[in-house]
Formats: structure tokens, C-alpha cells, sequence
């Protein structure tokens, strides 16, 4: 007697999705890999952009870019608003971030990924191109165990309690960046570890899930708001907590982000604010890094690494790829 496996149509696609996605964030990788260590940060975004976005083009989807490479007069592709897919789906809202840690690419250092967020239409933060404030730890804690205006040593002092160890075992990391030099000596003051990165704090936040692999307790600090959307995106799959605002310092960017829906210039984002409903995450290794391993080409085989996980199921997925039919990484 055979037995048949019945997936009702939405769920079907929705599955369809999850795997699409990977190859979205493979692409992209495998084109930025392709200019590791040569010291092109531009030429490296470019290659992922491009790959990334001729990949989202055949997608089943409506999809509509909601974060991406800037407004529409600074990039010409995969910019917010852009359409993307072959207007027939669902519509989505898309995040992504091509090459992040572009500097990372150019250097050939560790932590470089290609990543996106795909969500159910209208449930992603439309946030403009501007710095934001985040704070972040992992799941398994009471909630409102960190707080965005508590001092850096009270949130370090809080997590500390809350996790059952002295001060002295939490890491925290931050981006290395002239404007976190009061942080820096903050964290420092406590007897906290401190561990800097260069770049790349989508995948920083995503280290505070996984402490135990990971060695990161809590993020703190002030990155960019594209990656802190996306960094929610994978939060609300695997859960933890976060808080960030928008740093709206001018009128300029006030306006931006009033066009864009931000009514409360001041207002604290909490994970469900930036990613609510439906979600799916991506993130592909360009280079070696603690989350994911990079693109190894071998011959007549590319391999990848790639995390792929869904907020509804909460299903984390690593996919390792081994690439046989090269021509697909070539430019259409």
C-alpha cells in the first residue's frame, strides 16, 4: 500500500520559498566570492547585487524591496521599492544585504556573507538608509531582560544575572568604530570580555543565539538600520531579544523616513516591530567566518554553506551545496 504526503497549496510554496531563497543568497555569494582579496569592495557589491537580483527575478513571487542597496536615485538595482519576481505569488516584502561585510570580501577576512529576508507583504520595516541603535541577546531568557536606554553596564550587569554567571564570563561584541570608543571603555569598565569585529553585525547579532558555539552573549552598538531589519528577520526565526531606534539626527533623514512611514523619529523597535508575521532568512558564507564556512571553488566543484531558517516553524536549516553545473553562476 503507498501512502501519499498531502502539503496544502500555501504551504507547498511556502516551502518552495524556503529552498528558492538559498539559491537567491548562493548566487550572490559564489559572484562576490569570485573577487576575494583583491581589494574591490565596490566591484564585489556590484557582482552580488547583480546575482542576487537576476535570481529574485524568477522567483514565483510579487516581491517588493523594502530594504536594500539605498533610494532609488543611489542604486540602480535592488533598491527600496524596486519589484522584483515574475508578478505571480504571494506578495512579499524582500531584505536583503548582497555582500555584507564588503570590506571583509576585499580583505579575504573572515565573516563576509550574502544574505536576505523574505516576508509576507506589508510585515517588514520600511527603514531608510540610516544608522540605528541595537541592542541584542539570545533566546532563553525572562523578557525585558535588556533595555536600548540602560546604561551598557546595567544591560551587561542584567544579562549576567539573568544567565546565573559573574560579569566576568559575558562577551560582548561590537563593531569596531571610532563612535563606540565610550562603549568600548564602558563594556571594559565592568570586567566584561569584549570581542571587536570590523564589519558585518547582521551576523554579529545572529552570534548571541548560539552562545555556547558562538562565545557572544549580547551585541551592542550602533550599525546600520538595513542590517538591523534583516538581523530581526533571523531573531524572529530562532528567537532572543532585541531593541533598536533610528539615529534621525537631521531634518533630511527625519523627512526620509517620514516618507517611508516612521511617524515616531524616537521610537524603540522591538523584533516583531521590524519583521512580524510569516519570515524566511537566508545567509550565504563568501568567506570562512564563525557562522558560516565561505565559497570553496575545487575544480569542476563549487561548495557552499548556507543557513536557512522560517519564523513560523522555527525550523533552522545549515545547506551544504556542492555545485556541479557551474554554468548557473555565469551572467545570463
Amino acid at each position: 500500500m503507498s501512502t501519499h504526503i498531502t502539503v496544502p497549496p500555501q504551504q507547498l510554496l511556502e516551502r518552495i520559498l524556503t529552498l528558492e531563497i538559498v539559491r537567491v543568497t548562493e548566487r550572490a555569494a559564489v559572484s562576490a566570492a569570485r573577487l576575494r582579496g583583491h581589494g574591490q569592495e565596490k566591484a564585489a557589491d556590484q557582482a552580488a547585487v547583480d546575482a542576487m537580483r537576476r535570481e529574485l527575478n524568477k522567483m514565483p513571487i510579487d516581491g517588493t524591496i523594502v530594504i536594500g542597496e539605498g533610494e532609488r536615485d543611489e542604486a540602480p538595482m535592488l533598491y527600496i521599492g524596486e519589484k522584483v519576481g515574475i508578478n505571480a505569488g504571494p506578495k512579499v516584502d524582500i531584505a536583503v544585504d548582497p555582500l555584507e561585510g564588503t570590506t571583509l570580501c576585499a580583505k579575504d577576512m573572515p565573516g563576509s556573507i550574502a544574505t536576505m529576508a523574505m516576508a509576507d507583504g506589508g510585515t517588514l520595516l520600511h527603514a531608510p538608509d540610516v544608522y540605528m541603535d541595537k541592542i541584542a541577546i539570545g533566546p532563553g531568557y525572562d523578557k525585558n531582560v535588556i533595555n536600548i536606554d540602560a546604561s551598557p553596564e546595567e544591560n551587561i550587569r542584567r544579562l549576567a544575572k539573568a544567565k546565573g554567571v559573574p560579569v566576568s564570563e559575558i562577551t560582548a561584541l561590537v563593531l569596531e568604530r571610532p563612535r563606540h570608543e565610550a562603549l568600548i571603555a564602558a563594556i571594559r569598565s565592568t570586567g566584561a570580555a569584549l570581542r571587536l569585529i570590523p564589519d558585518g553585525d547582521v551576523a554579529g547579532v545572529i552570534h548571541t543565539t548560539d552562545p555556547a558555539k558562538s562565545g557572544i552573549d549580547i551585541y551592542l552598538g550602533i550599525g546600520g538600520a538595513p542590517e538591523g531589519v534583516l538581523a530581526a528577520a533571523a531573531l524572529r526565526c530562532i528567537g532572543g531579544q532585541m531593541q533598536t531606534r533610528l539615529i534621525l539626527d537631521t531634518d533630511e533623514k527625519r523627512e526620509r523616513a517620514l516618507k517611508m512611514g516612521v511617524t515616531d523619529p524616537k521610537m524603540i523597535y522591538g523584533i516583531e516591530d521590524m519583521a512580524k508575521g510569516d519570515c524566511l532568512f537566508a545567509a550565504t558564507g563568501v568567506t570562512d567566518g564563525a557562522l558560516l564556512s565561505g565559497v570553496k571553488f575545487r575544480g569542476d566543484v563549487i561548495e557552499t554553506e548556507t543557513i536557512v531558517m522560517r519564523s513560523v516553524t522555527g525550523t533552522v536549516r545549515i545547506i551544504k551545496g556542492e555545485h556541479r553545473q557551474l554554468e548557473k553562476f555565469h551572467l545570463d
